[in-house]
C-alpha cells in the first residue's frame, strides 16, 4: 500500500513551510486499530507549537486529533498498524507572523508493529563535518539543514543512518532519532541538554523499563568513543520505528538483549 497524505485544505506555494520551514513535526502511533501514546504525543505537539510560537487553534484538542486520525486513518483506510507523521505549519495571513493562521499536513506509513524492532538492522557511522547544536529548537522536530546533509552522507557512503555530535563533540543523535547504548547493566542515552530529540516513543520505553526495575536508564553526556565501547545500540524514531544498530565502522553489535526488552515492552500493551 502506498504512503496515505492528508490536509487540511488545498497547500498554497507561499505558506512557511514551503518557503522557510516553518513547521514543526510530531508522530502519532496506530497499533491494532487503535491510536496509542495519543496523549503523549499531542503534548510534544502543543509544547513543540509554543516553542515556534505558532498560533494553536481552539480546535486543536486532543479529542480533535483523536477523531481526525481515527476517522480518516484507521476506519476510511483500514490502516491497522502505523506510524502518522503531523506537519503543522505556518501560512502568510497574519499581521505578525505569531498572528498567523496555521494548517496541517500528514502522512501515514504502515508498518507492521511500531512497538517491535525492525527485521533491518542498521549499520551506522560518525560524522565529524558538521554538528548539531543543544539549544531550546534542538528537541524538537523542525527544519534542520544539517538532518538533509548529513542523510545525503549517509545514502553516499552506504550507511543507513550516521551519529551527530554536539559543538563540545559529544553524541546528541543520529538523523532518524535517538540512540540507546547498553553497556553492562546500564542503558546510556544522551541528555536533551546535549541535543537529543523529544521522543514520546523513547520516553515510554524508557520509563517502562524504569518503573518495573528491568533496567538502569541513565541520561549521561557521551562522548563519541564510547560508541564503540557498547554491547548492544538501539535506535528508536519517532518518524521510522525502532531499530538495531548492527554495525558502526569495524565493531559489530549485538541485539538480544535490547530485543527481550522491547518485546517485554511490547507486551505490556495487550
Amino acid at each position: 500500500m502506498k504512503n496515505l497524505y492528508f490536509t487540511s485544505e488545498k497547500p498554497e506555494v507561499f505558506n512557511r513551510a514551503f518557503l522557510s520551514g516553518d513547521a514543526v513535526k510530531v508522530s502519532f502511533f496506530i497499533r491494532n486499530s487503535k491510536l496509542i501514546m495519543d496523549e503523549e504525543s499531542y503534548f510534544f505537539l502543543m509544547a513543540s507549537m509554543r516553542k515556534m510560537r505558532l498560533n494553536i487553534p481552539l480546535t486543536y484538542t486532543l479529542e480533535f486529533f483523536q477523531n481526525l486520525f481515527t476517522s480518516k486513518v484507521i476506519l476510511e483506510n483500514g490502516v491497522e498498524n502505523g506510524i502518522i507523521n503531523l506537519m503543522v505549519y505556518r501560512n502568510s495571513d497574519g499581521i505578525t507572523w505569531s498572528k498567523s493562521s496555521v494548517s496541517y499536513y500528514f502522512e501515514v506509513t504502515e508498518i507492521t508493529d511500531v512497538l517491535s524492532i525492525s527485521s533491518r538492522p542498521l549499520e551506522l557511522d560518525l560524522i565529524k563535518e558538521i554538528n548539531v547544536n543543544h539549544n531550546l529548537l534542538s528537541n524538537i522536530r523542525v527544519h534542520c539543514p544539517e538532518n538533509i546533509y548529513a542523510e545525503i552522507y549517509a545514502q553516499e557512503n552506504d550507511l543507513d543512518d550516521v551519529i551527530l555530535l554536539n559543538p563540545n563533540k559529544r553524541i546528541a543523535r543520529s538523523v532518524k532519532g535517538n540512540l540507546l547504548f547498553l553497556e553492562g547493566d546500564v542503558i546510556k542515552i544522551p541528555k536533551q541538554s546535549e541535543g537529543a530529540y523529544i521522543s514520546p516513543l523513547m520516553e515510554n520505553f524508557v520509563t517502562y523499563l524504569h518503573k518495573n526495575n528491568l533496567a538502569d536508564v541513565q541520561e549521561h553526556e557521551i562522548i563519541a568513543f564510547e560508541s564503540q565501547k557498547a554491547e548492544e545500540i538501539l535506535l528508536i524514531s519517532d518518524e521510522e520505528g525502532i531499530f538495531s544498530v548492527k554495525k558502526i565502522r569495524n565493531k559489530t553489535f549485538e541485539s538480544s538483549r535490547f530485543s527481550d526488552l522491547v518485546e517485554t515492552w511490547k507486551n505490556s500493551f495487550q
